[in-house]
């Protein structure tokens, strides 16, 4: 039987995904109400300390674990604040199951959608701009920082969608 933390809690991240899907957007609304309703669930737990040690553990984890692929133009700032979100429910330990389990369907996604666009060239031309000069770097060659052309994306993935079925495998995996 789900929670009422739970509960909410796919609730948002479902509003995020389909939001995530029609605009390509999440709004902060969305994200902030979320952050306010786990802490006011946390801190109704009655359990002592479940504000700092779950609600706020959790939003530092989930922000952390996806830090690195905004700062890498990985994925947009709303991606980034949803898992904060999320790790706002649900605690540091099961934010990184969840972002782990985000992480592999949005690779899936994302393969996924290069197939169907046909723009594996240019992904695979981008990946190869963007190592050349890690991988001369790790060899000792000193180079100055080559901006990316313009339009180098090849499209965005809706990541609110691995996020949120990455939340809920781990939920449905807890009461498996």
């Amino acid at each position: 039987m789900l929670n009422a933390i739970e509960v909410i809690l796919i609730c948002l991240v479902a509003q995020a995904a389909l939001t995530d899907l029609a605009m390509r957007k999440i709004p902060n609304v969305l994200i902030l109400s979320g952050l306010l309703l786990a802490l006011i669930l946390h801190l109704l737990s009655g359990q002592a300390g479940a504000p700092v040690s779950q609600w706020l553990a959790g939003v530092v984890a989930g922000f952390f674990l996806f830090l690195p692929l905004y700062l890498l133009r990985g994925m947009a700032a709303g991606d980034v604040k949803l898992m904060a979100m999320v790790g706002g429910f649900t605690g540091p330990s099961q934010a990184l199951q969840i972002a782990v389990l985000s992480y592999l369907t949005g690779g899936a996604i994302a393969l996924l959608m290069l197939l169907l666009s046909g723009r594996w060239r240019d992904s695979a031309r981008n990946l190869r701009l963007i190592c050349t000069p890690l991988l001369l770097r790790l060899l000792g060659v000193p180079l100055l920082p080559v901006p990316l052309a313009p339009k180098a994306s090849v499209g965005g993935i809706p990541y609110g969608v691995a996020i949120a079925l990455g939340t809920l495998g781990v939920v449905a995996w807890q009461h498996h």
